[in-house]
């Protein structure tokens, strides 16, 4: 008896692993011999084709934190690290390159009938302060600005590593702090000269004769008022390029106030670096003309006098107004020292 229950046993087990066999053996013919766990996975692409970013979810306020990747972020580290430097290199580069071949061609322009010995005052004092305030903001902020761009491969490895990131950390607070000084400056400037700096008809002339800059006799001299027709054009570039950096500025620094995007944030990036590339080149061409590229330019903002003949070669209606008020109020014209 035992023997036969044992034996049932047995058979009744072969049946029912013959029964399991039979069912699972559908199921594991449907099943690849050799299995790639990527192979139908969701690719990154695809995600961000379909999503436009890869994006979480955050408790706490700023919703934008969330975002793990943005592609634009990879066209704006391109740009960023690679185009802007190409675009910065050629400009400035560019423009010391032009600088030096033209003052080697056409050499300094001079006051042709030499130095009068009498001053006439171009610039009083507050003018100069509102001038060097401006001047010595932007040269810090261009210093600066230009260490994010180039700072990477042309400090670092003159520097080293820690001196570079203590300066750079000192660079970005300048940065910051000073642009609020630059901003006042362009605004007094705006206000103190935007009247002199009103297009004339006498400017055309100073335009047809290139304000006398190609001329190596130093014979040609248009007529113009206080600011010539250069120095106007120069005037308004400043003005709307110093606006355009003053506001994308302050975006950068204030993004939770201006309601940036990320996106919106790393477009305003930049647009405020191509302006302040262009800008700091715009600028070198000016420092050269109020330097070496004009005798006797300097002054006007050093101490605030020029040459009397000086400003009736370069600024012959506004010192013939400068003469006739001091005939009548004094105190604008005086022997040089």
């Amino acid at each position: 008896m035992a023997k036969l229950v044992a034996h049932m046993r047995l058979i009744a087990g072969a049946l029912a692993l013959a029964f399991i066999v039979a069912i699972s053996a559908p199921v594991s013919a449907q099943q690849p011999s050799m299995v790639n766990p990527t192979a139908d996975a969701v690719k990154e692409q695809q995600l961000l084709q379909q999503l436009k970013m890869i994006q979480g979810r955050v408790t706490i306020p700023d919703e934008k934190s969330s975002v793990l990747v943005h592609p634009a972020g990879r066209e704006w580290r391109q740009f960023h690290t690679v185009t802007l430097k190409w675009i910065g290199g050629i400009s400035i580069i560019g423009m010391l390159v032009v600088l030096v071949l033209f003052y080697l061609w056409r050499g300094p322009m001079r006051v042709k009938s030499g130095y009068s010995g009498i001053n006439i005052l171009r610039f009083d004092v507050l003018e100069r302060f509102v001038h060097w305030l401006t001047a010595v903001t932007f040269v810090i902020l261009g210093i600066t600005g230009l260490n994010i761009t180039f700072g990477r491969a042309v400090l670092l490895p003159w520097m080293g590593p820690e001196a570079f990131s203590a300066w750079s950390e000192w660079a970005k607070y300048a940065h910051n702090f000073l642009s609020f000084g630059f901003t006042l400056g362009v605004l007094l400037m705006f206000v103190m000269w935007i009247g002199r700096n009103l297009p004339t008809a006498v400017d055309v002339q100073w335009l047809k004769q290139g304000g006398g800059m190609f001329d190596k006799t130093d014979s040609t001299h248009a007529p113009a008022y206080k600011f010539n027709a250069g120095q106007k054009i120069l005037f308004w570039v400043i003005v709307f390029s110093s606006a355009a950096m003053i506001i994308s500025g302050f975006m950068l620094m204030f993004p939770f106030y201006s309601g940036l995007t990320v996106g919106n944030m790393e477009l305003a990036e930049i647009f405020h670096a191509v302006v302040g590339v262009l800008f700091v080149a715009l600028i070198l061409g000016h420092i050269y003309l109020g330097t070496v590229g004009m005798e006797g330019a300097f002054g006007a903002m050093a101490d605030g006098n020029v040459d009397l003949n000086w400003a009736k070669e370069h600024h012959s209606l506004w010192a013939k107004e400068e003469i006739q008020a001091d005939k009548v109020k004094g105190g604008a014209m005086r022997p040089a020292e």
